[in-house]
């Protein structure tokens, strides 16, 4: 078994969603601030909220890092100073980068700030992988474009305390390791500026010059083509391939998914990173682990380039997601033989829940009786947000997730 450390790194949103990650098990957490990370739409850090989630990610034992990977145009470098210092100050571990001029600058301003190299770089070599040790990178995060035989060669030729890390689940992006025009090309949106209109989930079809207005199918389909449409990536099987390899962190994609996803999938990864180092030698999961990142909104999965050049990749039927669970409510507590929660989506009275608790297998339970929030019994709950309670002898943790079965 490798001793090197294994982390399951996970994507944060909000504060919900924080809380969501280190609740499941999540042993760090990435997010982003209001200005120089890749996903705009879920840039919700500011300095004062930043700083409180850094002291609760290190409360618990935890790590935190700050997303710093967009490509800065020239009106923007005189902000950086100050968005390096207040990440510093807030307690930041580390910062995501891409940019050499902003490494430069972290290093200027912030010389003990630990770099982590982006995998819009698209680390493919060791050679690159040890100049950016060499300049004073604490980790690297390769390209998705890479089979495990090639990570396992960085690892070897690159020193021991450069740290590799990869993602290992959730959406692809059909251009290399994300660096895309077409956005800004289409809708003057610029995907290296954290503001990606996801063009290649759009359907296309053609247009002849001298006929304007008719569109002819790309492929027989009359849907027309999902051409650039990737699938997702699910690497939950192969655990002990990515360990071996020399992964040191399993990164979760997703900062703009729900705390629902980041929960199922965070708590997935870390039930089978547990199997995995209870017996590296013997990795089986059970197929209730298995079953659980098919339970939140996906597209169809694949295992990308992680065992060679895939075939499999794309997704030509629509770009729309495959959900079939919804999230019921969360869990505020436990107590008298009643669970209390918060209501997220509608159920009935007699309609068959599961209760996912951190570390745990899903419980069903039914809802034989609801109450309201003044503890009247109804028969629907069906009010976003609304206090309610059901009997049941099961007793859940606070943010434990109680979901339903789509019909």
């Amino acid at each position: 078994m490798s001793e090197r450390k294994t982390e399951i790194l996970s994507p944060v949103g909000d504060m919900e969603r924080l809380y969501a990650a280190l609740d499941f098990g999540a042993d760090a957490v990435y997010l982003g601030s209001t200005r120089f990370g890749m996903r705009a739409q879920s840039a919700k850090f500011d300095y004062d909220s930043l700083k409180i989630a850094a002291d609760e990610v290190h409360r618990r034992g935890k790590r935190i890092y700050l997303t710093c990977n967009t490509l800065p145009h020239n009106d923007e470098i005189q902000y950086l100073e100050e968005f390096i210092l207040q990440a510093q100050s807030a307690g930041v571990d580390a910062l995501i980068a891409n940019d050499i001029g902003v490494f430069s600058l972290i290093k200027k301003y912030a010389p003990d700030m630990e770099i982590h190299i982006s995998t819009q770089a698209g680390i493919v070599n060791y050679v690159t992988a040890n100049e950016f040790y060499n300049m004073g990178a604490k980790r690297v995060v390769l390209a998705r474009e890479l089979s495990l035989e090639e990570i396992a060669q960085i690892r070897a030729k690159t020193p021991k305390e450069l740290e590799i890390e990869v993602f290992v689940h959730g959406a692809m992006c059909v251009s290399f390791s994300g660096r895309c025009l077409l956005s800004q090309y289409l809708v003057d949106r610029d995907a290296n500026r954290g503001e990606c209109a996801q063009p290649c989930r759009w359907g296309y079809y053609l247009m002849e010059e001298t006929r304007p207005g008719q569109y002819f199918p790309i492929s027989e389909d009359e849907k027309g083509s999902y051409i650039l449409n990737a699938k997702d990536l699910c690497m939950i099987d192969h655990i002990d391939k990515l360990a071996e390899a020399g992964v040191d962190s399993f990164k979760i994609e997703g900062r703009a998914k729900s705390s629902y996803y980041v929960s199922v999938i965070t708590n997935a990864y870390r039930m089978a990173m547990d199997i995995y180092k209870h017996d590296p030698q013997n990795f089986a999961l059970p197929q209730w682990i298995r079953d659980e990142v098919f339970k939140v909104s996906h597209r169809p999965y694949c295992t990308g380039f992680f065992f060679g050049h895939p075939n499999d990749c794309q997704y030509y039927e629509s770009s729309g997601y495959i959900r079939s669970y919804d999230v019921a409510a969360t869990v505020e507590k436990c107590e008298n033989g009643r669970i209390y929660g918060v209501l997220r989506n509608k159920f009935n009275k007699g309609d068959k829940l599961e209760a996912l608790a951190p570390g745990k297998k899903p419980q069903e339970l039914t809802a034989d009786i609801i109450y309201d929030e003044l503890d009247n019994e109804i028969d629907t709950a069906n009010h976003a947000m609304m206090k309610f309670s059901l009997p049941s002898d099961i007793i859940l943790p606070k943010n434990a997730v109680l979901r339903i079965e789509k019909p």
